[in-house]
């Protein structure tokens, strides 16, 4: 069974950075997408980030475009988010999830949260003014 472990939140200052880990097990999947969303209390998730297994390419929400990097590293299963110039509204839950197949779901409807095949439990950041 396919797990996802986020990992890396925690509390910082606005205008701090901190980076975030998605380790995924028992993932054997070819043309994958890892995305990260996020959860602010009282809103809907959110899509942040994603990135394809098969030609690296990635994708970011504006709200995060030049402050937040999309990276993996194959070796290790594990797809990080690099986040900088954190501001208090990016205070949330993060959780990655994977895509198991890409070519099954058009581009267009990465956005909607129930082509999502795996999720992880999430991790709290909390970006303080």
């Amino acid at each position: 069974e396919v797990h996802l472990v986020e990992s890396g939140g925690g509390w910082v200052q606005a205008g701090g950075s901190l980076r975030l880990s998605c380790a995924a097990s028992e993932f054997t999947f070819d043309d994958y997408v890892i995305g990260w969303f996020r959860q602010a209390p009282g809103k809907d998730r959110e899509v942040v980030s994603f990135i394809s297994s098969s030609d690296g390419s990635t994708y970011y929400a504006d709200s995060v475009k030049g402050r937040f990097t999309i990276s993996s590293d194959n070796v290790k299963n594990t797809v990080y988010l690099q986040m900088n110039s954190l501001k208090p509204e990016d205070t949330a839950v993060y959780y990655c999830a994977a895509l198991a197949d890409k070519r099954k779901v058009p581009f267009s409807s990465w956005y909607s949260l129930i082509w999502w095949d795996y999720w992880g439990q999430g991790t709290q950041v909390t970006v303080s003014s």
